[in-house]
Order: structure tokens, then C-alpha cells, then sequence
């Protein structure tokens, strides 16, 4: 019995070793993302229009929404248009993963604007469909708002941006979500 419970422990931490943590911070992605020989699949997990207001990174490999916006449906409640989850996302993800050479096995980091309502969803989701090493970057693209003071509301503390890592206004064409090709 007890070298059962044994070999049971030694399984178990064998299992937890084999799953990277889920949360990755801005500057753990980008090294990831950068390393020579990275296998590494890294996505911008927002709805492009969002990108194109908020700024986007080319250090990620490619844009695949995880929500898309509907512009026909109005959520009164939250006072924005109603988002859905993309029904193509696991598809893309692992076409993305495809054209890479990479395996479900493979680290796929997600970025959103703060980590909270598409990074890590994404990440669970990802997970709970075959891809173990799923993880999302912690406090997302943009980072958290500020809660009191002249700049409260302002996306001014950690995050992507706030850790000066490479960003700009401008899309990648080559690597934003498209519809049109």
C-alpha cells in the first residue's frame, strides 16, 4: 500500500511538472517569445478594432480573437456592444500552431487588454480543449486602471505597455485578424 500511495505522488508530480504555470508576466512573455528556437506560439487574443485604438505588439505571432464584437447587438446592461466567443478560435489556434511546426503540446500565450476577461478565459478554454500549456500574460496588454486620484480609470500601471516593451499605434497587416483574405 504505501509504495502505491508512493508511485501515485511521484505520478502526480509528474503530471503538475509536465503543465507550465498558467500565468506568464509581460516581460517572461516577450523572452519567451523572443528566445532563438522558441516553441512558442504567442496571440493577441483581442478584437482587432480594439487593436487598432489601443496599439498592438509585433512581438506576438499572430491576432486571434477570442471574443469577437457584434455590432448588432447592443448589451444595455454594460452599456457596449455584445461580444461572443469566436466560433472558429480553436480551429485558428491550432492552424496558427500548424503552420509552425508546433504541437497541442506547444506554450500558446494569450494577451489581452488587462488578462481579466479574454487572456485568461482564452487560456482555460485552450486548456480545457487539448492544449495543456496554454497560459495567458498577467495584467495583459494595457494593464490595469488606476482606482483613485486625478488618473483614476487611466491604464497606467503594469502590463505590456507600462513595462516598456516594444508597442505601436500601427497594425501589422501580416498579423492582424482579417476577414477580407
Amino acid at each position: 500500500m504505501k509504495s502505491l500511495l508512493i508511485a501515485a505522488s511521484f505520478g502526480l508530480l509528474a503530471a503538475t511538472a509536465q503543465a507550465v504555470e498558467l500565468e506568464i508576466s509581460p516581460q517572461d512573455a516577450y523572452a519567451r517569445s523572443q528566445a532563438e528556437n522558441a516553441q512558442v506560439l504567442f496571440v493577441d487574443v483581442r478584437d482587432p478594432v480594439e487593436i487598432m485604438f489601443v496599439g498592438f505588439t509585433d512581438a506576438v505571432d499572430v491576432n486571434v480573437p477570442f471574443l469577437l464584437v457584434d455590432r448588432n447587438t447592443w448589451n444595455d446592461e454594460r452599456g457596449v456592444f455584445q461580444t461572443n466567443r469566436n466560433p472558429q478560435f480553436i480551429a485558428q489556434i491550432r492552424a496558427e500552431l500548424d503552420t509552425r511546426g508546433l504541437s497541442n503540446d506547444a506554450e500558446i500565450i494569450t494577451m489581452c487588454r488587462s488578462g481579466s476577461e479574454r487572456g485568461k478565459p482564452s487560456a482555460d478554454f485552450l486548456r480545457d480543449n487539448g492544449f495543456p500549456n496554454a497560459r495567458y500574460v498577467v495584467d495583459g496588454f494595457q494593464g490595469s486602471a488606476i482606482k483613485e486620484g486625478p488618473q483614476a480609470g487611466l491604464r497606467l500601471q503594469n502590463g505590456w505597455q507600462n513595462a516598456n516593451l516594444p508597442w505601436s499605434p500601427k497594425m501589422n497587416p501580416e498579423k492582424i485578424y482579417r476577414t477580407d483574405r
